[in-house]
């Protein structure tokens, strides 16, 4: 990982900019700064994923108008940056995950995440194709007054049941892990998105069981538990 102060000081387009804060990413350099005042976020995308940024840069071009997804204003090829608009807001994980926010609010909000990849799937449906955002990971969302969805490097065709699996493979293995609140709060997020789009996500318990196995080149150290708690959705469900 880059140094972020190194990287605005040596790239001429950006050294005036001011850092507030480097932002988490596990391929990426991604900062909150200021340009001019005013509030941004830089992300450099490492070299060889420059299609991502592409991809990246078309989803947030095409949907920022409609979705809740941040505004783009430049790539910068050259450079291998995106800027994008700063969402001031509180990260998702981090509120399932306080002990102190009651359990009818977290599954409100679950309910408002359901939502918002229902209208992600129907914006980017062409005929009977979707483009599903990938990379479903509590940490891609961002709470103001609404649900805002970040990073769209790993954005793709697919199926919408992919998204939804891996964001209940992200809510159980967030910790704490494999709760009773957290199969919950997953099968409110099934139960209302299939109430908006019914008929769409099939098979989901395999594809979750799946997903958290995923996890796995993430999560070494969690490996054993990973592989019994995907054994036994893919067994019983959730």
């Amino acid at each position: 990982m880059r140094n972020i102060e190194d990287l605005v000081k040596t790239t001429e387009k950006y050294k005036k900019s001011v850092v507030h804060q480097e932002l988490k990413s596990k391929k990426n350099t991604v900062a909150y700064v200021t340009i001019d005042n005013n509030p941004r976020v830089l992300k450099w995308f490492v070299p060889g994923l420059k299609r991502q940024m592409n991809v990246e840069y078309t989803i947030l071009k095409k949907g920022s108008e409609e979705l809740n997804i941040p505004a783009v204003f430049e790539m910068d090829e050259k450079n291998n940056v995106l800027v994008t608009k700063y969402i001031n807001g509180v990260n998702l994980c981090d509120i399932l995950n306080n002990k102190d926010i009651k359990q009818g609010e977290k599954q409100r909000l679950i309910s408002l995440l359901a939502e918002w990849f229902k209208d992600f799937h129907n914006f980017f449906k062409k005929d009977k194709e979707f483009t599903i955002r990938g990379d479903s990971n509590l940490r891609n969302f961002i709470l103001t007054d609404k649900i805002w969805g970040l990073d769209f490097e790993e954005s793709r065709i697919g199926r919408p049941v992919e998204d939804l699996a891996g964001i209940c493979a992200s809510i159980l293995t967030t910790d704490p892990m494999f709760t009773k609140e957290k199969f919950t709060l997953c099968k409110i997020l099934l139960d209302r998105y299939n109430e908006l789009a019914p008929d769409r996500i099939t098979n989901v318990n395999d594809e979750i069981a799946y997903a958290l196995l995923e996890n796995i080149q993430w999560r070494p150290a969690d490996e054993e538990i990973l592989r019994e708690q995907s054994k036994k959705i893919k067994q019983h469900g959730i």
